[in-house]
């Protein structure tokens, strides 16, 4: 997958925004104001890191060479994710995991009106 079918895919999402906060090259995407995924604009081939479930995580790492610990990040709980010779459903799932875990934790007020827009 291409960074930009990425980038579509996360904003067809209900909440999310993004952003530049760290620089110009690392482009966040949230909801609820918690990050769910980052994505190097500059890095070839496309990267991201998502957040999964412990268990998920290791069993991702075991049988994907391109997934392994986020670099700067809690690696319990998150994946840096090469797509190149992933499944593109694989990378969705991926995707729409890390959104879930981060919807969940928000109030049930924030989710309410996320999902009210």
């Amino acid at each position: 997958m291409e960074t930009e079918e990425i980038r579509k895919y996360c904003l067809f999402k209900k909440g999310v925004t993004e952003g530049f906060p760290f620089d110009n090259e690392t482009l966040v995407f949230k909801v609820g104001g918690k990050m769910f995924l980052l994505i190097s604009l500059e890095k070839q081939p496309v990267t991201f890191s998502a957040k999964a479930d412990p268990e998920w995580s290791e069993e991702l790492r075991e049988n994907y060479v391109q997934i392994t610990g986020a670099y700067h990040m809690n690696k319990t709980h998150w994946n840096s994710v090469t797509c190149e010779g992933l499944k593109k459903d694989l990378i969705l799932e991926m995707i729409d995991h890390s959104y879930a875990i981060v919807f969940r934790s928000l109030t049930k007020k924030m989710q309410q009106e996320i999902l009210a827009s």
